[in-house]
């Protein structure tokens, strides 16, 4: 199912066209909470506490769903679902360079445009490997600190993102974009759009779900054992209608919930 939701992103904007946009709209705006809140989705530290477990709290936080104090839903990914052309890409240098450190991906989600390379390093003095799977298909190793390792996405979609090291509980979501309307949420749940052609769009928000589905078997390369690792609930989107004007703000605020 999670390459189905690949090929989808994938087949959305394969055919955009750079071009001069010089009386562009901006589209900003809000992803917030309503209702109760899930609990806080933890799985057990079970290798290398010395290293992933610095604060000895036994469980490692799965950060799945990270809300603000007033309400405001962080890494979720807001694009124009049918755009054609507008400007080149300018995505974030920030998301498109992936740490792991304590045994977490930092950030957990990563912004990348289509033929853009990803950079890749460990902070950790143990060997991690970022298995992905989706649009992007590779498993690379890290056995040393601080040694940048880089590939080109070729294909836009979406990339899960897992260690085949034994540190099971690592995760995170990679969108590889093809065009440069795409904007990750901040704490404060906030997104903006900027320098957009005039027209009418639809404006998708995107979330890599928050449940926990069970459990599956998978491989730690480096004991040769078999560990349990987490299955996470599909992901889930809501859209919504947007009409740019030339020169002029748009605000577009969604509300999600359990």
């Amino acid at each position: 199912m999670f390459l189905v939701a690949a090929s989808a992103f994938a087949g959305a904007q394969s055919d955009y066209q750079v071009v001069a946009v010089t009386n562009g709209g901006t589209i900003s705006g809000t992803v917030k909470w309503s209702g109760p809140v899930p609990k806080d989705l933890e799985f057990p530290i079970t290798k290398d506490p010395n290293i992933c477990d610095p604060d000895s709290k036994k469980t490692a936080d799965l950060d799945r769903l990270i809300i603000g104090p007033q309400g405001g839903v962080a890494n979720t990914v807001v694009y124009l679902k049918n755009v054609s052309s507008g400007k080149a890409m300018d995505l974030p240098d920030q998301r498109r360079h992936l740490d792991q450190k304590h045994c977490r991906y930092i950030p957990h989600i990563l912004l990348v445009p289509k033929g853009g390379n990803l950079g890749m390093q460990s902070s950790d003095a143990t060997l991690h490997t970022i298995h992905m799977d989706g649009a992007a298909t590779f498993n690379l190793p890290f056995p040393f600190t601080n040694q940048v390792v880089s590939r080109t996405m070729k294909t836009p979609g979406l990339v899960n993102l897992r260690c085949n090291g034994g540190h099971v509980w690592m995760n995170a979501e990679m969108m590889v974009a093809a065009n440069p309307y795409y904007a990750v949420t901040d704490e404060s749940g906030r997104f903006e759009l900027t320098d957009v052609p005039p027209g009418t769009y639809q404006l998708v928000a995107w979330h890599e779900g928050w449940g926990l589905a069970g459990k599956e078997q998978a491989y730690d390369v480096l004991t040769e054992h078999t560990v349990q690792r987490p299955i996470f609930t599909e992901p889930k989107t809501w859209e919504k209608s947007v009409r740019v004007e030339a020169n002029q703000p748009a605000a577009v605020n969604f509300v999600i919930s359990k």
